[in-house]
């Protein structure tokens, strides 16, 4: 699921950083809380030196190369003494809290709180800014991607129209009549195979039977998953290994049962595909991984809904099918039975 920020740039981060820090100084000074800390508003500095960068990239060369990294370096340097000037306006409105809590209130405390937050936030985007000019990359399962989503992780899908992906990594487990019965969300590119057996011990302890089978991609083909299934009464595991494969494992993939399961679950791969299309899937608009999650929840649940309703309505039309096939030929309509009276 994405994430709902833009294309994360060294650049794009810290002008917004520059631009967030300056207006929440510029509401506790408002407010009453460390009017004497000055903070120098360095917006435009930081939007010119953005536009030099968007010139610089038109020219495609190595020069161009270089004077980029040359921008950012200064567009870092601004960053950082921005955000020292924040901490020091940090540092010296909660010495005023208790003079302006009758006036300011709530606002005031929480203005504090998100500027304490955005230098925290603002300092890992700098150092990885400072790594990258360096020469180096920083990890994945730490870049921060967006100021106000820090849960957010760029993520390799391997498609050709986005390589790269920007938000959480989504499980659904759903049935054969297409019900989810089991959904679930993580930070960055956690490993497809250890998500596997805690969502069919979630079902089972739902339902209290577990599933008679199970059908994955080969992403969970892993033989510690199939005995980790095994184990927990799951009769047949259609779930093709990676790698080259041994004759006995090979004789199993292609037995007529295993073939039809996985035939199934390539059907099966349109749910992820109608989930985004239809209930919110393709990004939430809610940040943190919580509010992803809960994001989630609300598109499964109206999903739910949607084809429990479905196949409740399927199930009427064939009982009314199969009682027009009982009636003998030449008879009327069934008589309506007469409404009960009502309790006095």
């Amino acid at each position: 699921m994405g994430a709902n920020v833009r294309y994360p740039t060294d650049s794009g981060l810290l002008v917004s950083l520059v631009c967030l820090i300056t207006a929440l100084v510029g509401f506790i000074h408002a407010v009453g809380l460390a009017p004497r800390t000055a903070v120098r508003d360095r917006r435009r500095a930081a939007k010119r030196r953005a536009h030099e960068i968007s010139m610089h990239l038109k020219q495609r060369n190595d020069e161009a190369k270089t004077q980029v990294l040359r921008v950012t370096g200064e567009l870092a340097t601004i960053a950082e003494k921005s955000l020292k000037e924040a901490m020091y306006v940090a540092a010296n409105a909660k010495r005023g809290t208790r003079r302006v809590a009758r006036r300011a209130g709530a606002k005031a405390l929480r203005a504090m709180k998100d500027l304490e937050t955005m230098i925290e936030r603002g300092q890992k985007v700098i150092d990885q800014t400072r790594e990258r000019l360096s020469g180096s990359m920083p990890d994945s399962s730490t870049r921060i991607v967006s100021l106000h989503d820090p849960d957010a992780r760029p993520i390799k899908k391997g498609r050709l129209s986005k390589p790269l992906e920007f938000g959480y990594k989504g499980q659904v487990v759903d049935n054969e009549d297409g019900v989810i019965l089991d959904h679930s969300l993580h930070t960055g590119a956690v490993p497809d195979a250890g998500l596997l057996v805690p969502a069919i011990k979630r079902i089972t302890a739902l339902f209290g039977i577990a599933p008679r089978a199970v059908a994955a991609d080969r992403g969970y083909g892993q033989p510690k998953v199939d005995t980790e299934l095994a184990e927990l009464d799951v009769k047949t595991r259609a779930i093709p290994r990676r790698g080259k494969t041994s004759t006995e494992r090979r004789g199993i993939e292609h037995s007529r049962g295993f073939r039809k399961l996985v035939k199934w679950r390539t059907g099966s791969e349109g749910r992820i595909s109608y989930m985004k299309r239809g209930y919110g899937w393709d990004r939430t608009m809610l940040d943190g991984i919580t509010g992803a999650t809960t994001w989630c929840g609300f598109g499964v649940l109206a999903h739910n809904l949607g084809k429990i309703a479905t196949l409740i309505e399927e199930k009427e039309h064939r009982r009314e099918a199969r009682a027009q096939l009982r009636r003998p030929t030449g008879a009327g309509p069934p008589p309506r039975s007469s409404p009960e009276p009502n309790a006095a």
